[in-house]
């Protein structure tokens, strides 16, 4: 027969166990991506790398929070945090008035879009020296459809993948490649002799994705990412990840 010392005992230790599943769920933060997009986020040896994930851990860091990593197809982002499955996404999500109706995001962390990629020697200096040259895209991406409708003079040579559409600038069949910003500066840094304009053709802004009904977590993150900013951890990733001259 269960005796009341029992049952005292049992209540005591059941609110032990939520007590202790609710700290850990206020020291942690539940972030899903989908780590196959480098250098924003990617797997390496193993371990999830690249600039998203250092980002979010130096974040982590400045507020005092584990971070749990969740592996999410990118097309589950945001249904997981609508479901309640997740605290934050982030995974190189690009801040749309679309996705603002389902979801909050952060303040922008790092500004995307389409750019160019040309040699630090060639003739390419600014965007208006595209007309008349000939400028690599990949077939599908939104570079074709922007040059053609909005830089018509350019002589676009159109491709199948990223590394063939880079390769025809290095041995100059090319005079420049447009494409995404991230994909863009990595590849410059692996080089010496290429490089990424700073006038970009468009810009489009990451932000962190957080549920609509956490907007104390929103607020904790844009001060985080002030304070990141501040003592130069930011700037350091920012040249590890982009900046950083070939070896």
């Amino acid at each position: 027969m269960t005796t009341r010392r029992q049952l005292l005992t049992a209540a005591l230790t059941l609110g032990l166990t939520l007590t202790s599943a609710s700290s850990f769920a206020e020291d942690t933060i539940r972030a899903v991506t989908d780590a196959t997009f480098p250098p924003m986020e990617f797997v390496k040896d193993g371990k999830r790398t690249g600039f998203d994930i250092e980002l979010v851990e130096a974040l982590g860091q400045a507020m005092g929070k584990k971070i749990q990593w969740i592996d999410i197809d990118f097309k589950g982002l945001i249904p997981a945090l609508q479901a309640g499955r997740a605290d934050i996404a982030v995974s190189a999500i690009y801040i749309t008035d679309e996705r603002k109706k389902v979801v909050d995001f952060t303040d922008p962390y790092y500004a995307g879009g389409l750019v160019v990629l040309t040699k630090k020697d060639g003739p390419v200096k600014t965007l208006k020296d595209l007309d008349g040259r000939r400028v690599s895209v990949q077939v599908g991406t939104k570079s074709v459809n922007y040059l053609r409708d909005n830089y018509p003079k350019v002589q676009r040579v159109e491709v199948e993948k990223n590394q063939e559409m880079f390769n025809l600038v290095q041995i100059g069949r090319s005079d420049a490649a447009v494409t995404g910003k991230p994909a863009a500066k990595l590849f410059a840094q692996s080089t010496q002799d290429l490089t990424v304009l700073t006038e970009q053709i468009t810009t489009e802004e990451y932000g962190i994705a957080v549920p609509k009904s956490k907007p104390e977590l929103t607020g904790e993150l844009n001060a985080a990412l002030k304070k990141i900013k501040a003592d130069g951890t930011y700037d350091r990733l920012l040249n590890k990840w982009f900046e950083a001259p070939a070896k």
